[in-house]
């Protein structure tokens, strides 16, 4: 894979918004008797990044979940987070036992809770998948290329998003375009941005493929009426991650359970992030997000980037 650099907007957050992030209490540990290496403390925390909306992700990714459980004989919660660095900073304080993160996301939740990749999301193929950032705009627009967007206004989705923050404002320092040099706003997630270019209240937006995907099947973007004027290189998806510090036995087993699920029991999830027909889970390690890695030390990332 060729290699894209990223950066990101500067975003200090509370050690507090993590822990009110995973929507209540941590559950109670179980006893010495219900514990066991595939349902330590009687059940499984599992946290999603809020990379479309979360009424729309949760549903999804329960059904994931049930799959899990069954395959664990333990129940599995899934807690859609406040934010990116929320959820590396609820893994690190122990308040999620599973984490997918987005691939910068990732990176940061590997320095700072040790989280460690056990797979990610296979084509029908059984090939890792992958999805691209992008910038759109109306056909009709007299911007033909992301140099054009000086002095333009540019909907983003949230800071610290690998496709929805960190690589547009690379693509556009690549052409020669500084953060002053125009309009960002930024809309809260990929959706919005999309809706912002669609409502007429941006030059441009990003849209990732994944998002784009959904949007199209949804009904709600039409492709003829809009024109892509910057895409990036392919990025890998979303790893999910275990604790660090978990049981190594707990580690394996859950791995196992993941690599064993069924391609109808990740579809829905799939759906989402652009790999229909879906495939099964895939085992990946650090080594797949080694670019992304690369890059965050180039650009001189730290957590606050997030």
């Amino acid at each position: 894979m060729k290699t894209t650099l990223f950066t990101g907007s500067a975003l200090a957050l509370a050690t507090a918004l993590a822990l009110t992030a995973c929507g209540g209490p941590a559950q109670s540990a179980g006893s010495a008797e219900t514990a066991s290496a595939t349902c330590p403390n009687g059940g499984i925390k599992f946290g999603i990044e809020p990379y479309e909306d979360p009424a729309k992700l949760k549903p999804a990714y329960d059904v994931l979940a049930a799959a899990l459980s069954r395959k664990l004989d333990c129940p599995v919660s899934v807690q859609v987070v406040e934010d990116y660095a929320a959820e590396v900073l609820a893994m690190r304080n122990g308040k999620l036992d599973l984490g997918q993160f987005g691939p910068l996301g990732y990176v940061f939740a590997d320095a700072k809770a040790g989280a460690e990749p056990l797979v990610s999301f296979g084509t029908a193929g059984k090939e890792l998948s992958s999805y691209t950032a992008g910038i759109w705009v109306p056909k009709d627009s007299p911007i033909q290329a992301i140099g054009d967007l000086k002095g333009k206004s540019l909907a983003l989705g949230s800071v610290g998003s690998t496709s929805g923050d960190v690589l547009p404002r690379f693509g556009l320092r690549e052409a020669g375009i500084a953060d002053a040099d125009l309009t960002m706003d930024y809309t809260g997630g990929h959706p919005e941005a999309l809706l912002a270019l669609t409502n007429g209240k941006v030059d441009a937006a990003e849209i990732n493929s994944q998002t784009l995907a959904t949007a199209i099947a949804a009904g709600t973007f039409k492709k003829d009426d809009f024109r892509q004027v910057w895409t990036s290189n392919p990025i890998p998806n979303d790893p999910i991650t275990v604790r660090g510090d978990a049981d190594p036995a707990f580690k394996q087993a859950v791995k196992e359970a993941f690599l064993s699920l069924e391609p109808t029991d990740v579809a829905k999830v799939g759906e989402f992030l652009d790999v229909t027909p879906p495939g099964p889970l895939l085992e990946v390690t650090k080594d797949n997000y080694a670019p992304l890695f690369e890059l965050a030390r180039t650009m001189n990332l730290t957590e606050k980037d997030l």
